[in-house]
């Protein structure tokens, strides 16, 4: 029997998430277009992955499990370099499509060779499974989903990095479109999506956006500790760091304006971590560049305090906080 190359290629990143991968992996198997190959990957888990993971027998899934942990950008790559699909599509294991995702999207892909990839809107779900409406609407409104409208996305720069409107896991690649711009930069670990749509709209890659609900994203309870929240910002600094819009004026202004601000959030989560001494050098390298912000020179002042009173601060700081829809939907499912 000749082997057969699948049109598509679905990559699921998996780390430690057994008891809710299935839902990811049926909504990939209850897809309305059927020629894909499903890629798990599984990052070493140490949890029941392997045994929830042999339950399917179709035989368009495919399983890499690593022996060892090789961290979460290396993981995404590792599907991504098995692919063997024209299109791909990489989503998080907490993640679904909605049934008619490849159908809709491989058509316009197919009616448009000029278009490297097609995005949508998605629904936000809990941790139950269910869609959050409130939720949905509020979060296509803060991303500048609700106006865009379908067909080729207009000034694709602004739209991945002003307004972030798009979203890697809603987003069907033309896989030679990826290969030119080489998928996911290792150093953008935990914000390698931001950077993957940024850098296909620096190459004048051409993007289609289908305004329905086609994908969902999950909030679900817990949130991310100082490490992660250090680690994301580091590799969010990294990419706007490396970006360049001499071109466009207006955008090179907003980018330098971003790198402040984010190094300013760094240097304060450093501080309350207890890494003092990088904190400080932070805030006054952007002492010399210019004015520091309320934020910042609290952060100064607190950094001369003992750790203890510190972390007691910045808790405080994050309860006075008003919370978004996120928080909400997190909240009442954790």
């Amino acid at each position: 029997m000749p082997f057969h190359s699948p049109n598509v290629s679905i990559c699921i990143p998996t780390y430690n998430r057994a008891d809710i991968l299935p839902y990811a992996v049926n909504s990939v198997l209850n897809q309305t277009y059927s020629d894909f190959e499903l890629l798990i990957c599984d990052d070493a888990s140490p949890d029941r992955t392997a045994e929830v993971v042999s339950q399917w027998s179709d035989q368009r899934i495919r399983y890499i499990r690593h022996p060892q942990n090789i961290k979460r950008s290396r993981n995404m790559r590792s599907g991504y370099e098995a692919a063997r699909g024209q299109y791909f599509i990489k989503f998080d294991d907490d993640d679904a499509l909605t049934p008619t995702f490849l159908e809709k999207a491989v058509a316009v892909l197919d009616a448009n060779p000029s278009v490297d990839f097609v995005c949508s809107d998605h629904w936000v779900i809990n941790a139950n499974n269910q869609r959050e409406e409130a939720a949905t609407a509020a979060n296509s409104a803060k991303w500048g989903k609700d106006r865009l409208s379908v067909g080729i996305v207009e000034d694709l720069l602004a739209e991945t990095f002003v307004h972030q409107s798009l979203q890697v896991g809603s987003s069907l690649f033309r896989r030679s479109s990826l290969e030119t711009v080489d998928f996911m930069r290792l150093e953008a670990d935990g914000c390698e999506d931001f950077d993957l749509l940024v850098r296909c709209a620096i190459a004048r890659q051409t993007a289609y956006f289908i305004p329905e609900r086609l994908m969902e994203y999950r909030f679900h309870g817990g949130q991310t500790s100082l490490n992660q929240d250090i680690h994301f910002l580091s590799a969010k600094s990294f990419c706007l760091d490396g970006y360049c819009f001499s071109q466009r004026p207006e955008l090179e202004k907003i980018r330098q304006a971003r790198v402040n601000e984010l190094k300013q959030v760094l240097a304060m989560r450093l501080i309350e971590k207890g890494e003092t001494q990088r904190g400080r050098s932070l805030i006054s390298e952007l002492k010399d560049v210019g004015k520091l912000s309320t934020r910042a020179k609290v952060g100064q002042v607190l950094s001369y305090m003992p750790h203890r009173i510190r972390q007691i601060a910045f808790q405080g700081f994050r309860q006075m906080r008003a919370k978004d829809y996120s928080e909400k939907v997190r909240n009442a499912a954790g």
